[in-house]
């Protein structure tokens, strides 16, 4: 595995995924053979110097970038470093990443694989943040603002830096299977591991906080009360606004619909409760406000890709 280094790399970026690829070498139940071949991290910066990330720390290569030799997996991750990209670290990436068996990126990494040529055709994720000017200067890519990792064929992308954890966890269950990448986990303290179709940020997060105190208290009451009537008359009488008043106010100041927001806030509603508790599917989702399970079911698919079943077996939490 060869890791891309530049300056102005995002130190996390380049660390999440490396600490969890060394302790997949541990955590395999192969034989010691096996797991000393399992991962062999190198990292690589054009001339073979030290580098500073976007944090001011400075990490030493392995090895010059111009010299390295095509890796199973190359690794390029993001930081303020991909702005304004060298070119021949795009081209070292270039010619790099058709003899590897994957190219990952991590956050804005993403641009420099778009920049490489590398996803034209494809579809592809970043930071949150960054979505729409990926899209808007990379035009032959599909980027999907929603889902923390994205993988098409041999290329996988991911978003913030927390998501290239996620990703790594997922390429280690690939290649080691799921109980290396839940011990992983365990030993890092982060979950195993959230879907790649899962959202990039919550409902608090991917909304703004409204400038007026009703709109925020309405906010508030839409998260804590998620089984209540939350129709835009209830929701607007509580502001005490008329119901038009309020869905204009609400949309203007929040960014987003107030159904738009009510859909987001049930969701993760019933996430937590399919996570964090024992309640049966039928309990969840009028707790989570969606009345039947069959309407929980067709927002768990239609936003995760996956029916809340599947979602609790996977990510319900293990208790004592």
């Amino acid at each position: 595995m060869l890791v891309v280094l530049f300056d102005g790399v995002q130190s996390l970026d380049v660390t999440g995924p490396v600490e969890v690829f060394a302790a997949a070498v541990h955590a395999s139940a192969a034989g010691p053979a096996a797991r000393s071949a399992a991962y062999r991290v190198r990292t690589a910066a054009l001339g073979g110097g030290p580098v500073r990330t976007s944090a001011g720390l400075r990490l030493l290569p392995d090895e010059d970038l111009r010299t390295a030799a095509p890796p199973g997996t190359l690794l390029v991750p993001g930081g303020s470093g991909t702005h304004r990209p060298d070119p021949e670290t795009v081209a070292r990436i270039a010619a790099l990443a058709p003899d590897a068996e994957r190219v990952v990126s991590v956050c804005t990494g993403a641009f420099l694989l778009a920049e490489a040529g590398l996803l034209e055709g494809r579809r592809a994720t970043t930071h949150w943040a960054y979505c729409d000017t990926l899209a808007r200067r990379f035009p032959g890519t599909e980027v999907d603002a929603e889902p923390i990792f994205v993988r098409d064929g041999k290329y996988a992308t991911s978003a913030g830096v927390t998501a290239g954890i996620d990703l790594a966890l997922a390429l280690v269950e690939d290649d080691l299977g799921r109980d290396a990448a839940l011990a992983v986990a365990r030993g890092l303290v982060v979950f195993l591991r959230r879907p790649g179709s899962q959202a990039q940020f919550s409902t608090q997060l991917a909304a703004q906080l409204a400038e007026r105190h009703p709109l925020r208290e309405v906010q508030r009451w839409i998260t804590e009360h998620p089984e209540a009537d939350l129709s835009v008359d209830a929701l607007a009488a509580r502001a005490a606004l008329s119901p038009r008043q309020f869905a204009r106010a609400f949309r203007a100041e929040v960014g987003v619909t107030p159904g738009r927001y009510v859909d987001r806030a049930r969701l993760e509603a019933a996430r937590r409760l399919l996570e964090d508790t024992a309640d049966g599917i039928a309990e969840v989702a009028r707790a989570a406000g969606y009345g039947t399970p069959e309407a929980m079911r067709r927002a768990f698919v239609r936003t995760l890709a996956l029916p809340p079943a599947e979602y609790r077996r996977r990510f319900h939490s293990v208790r004592s």
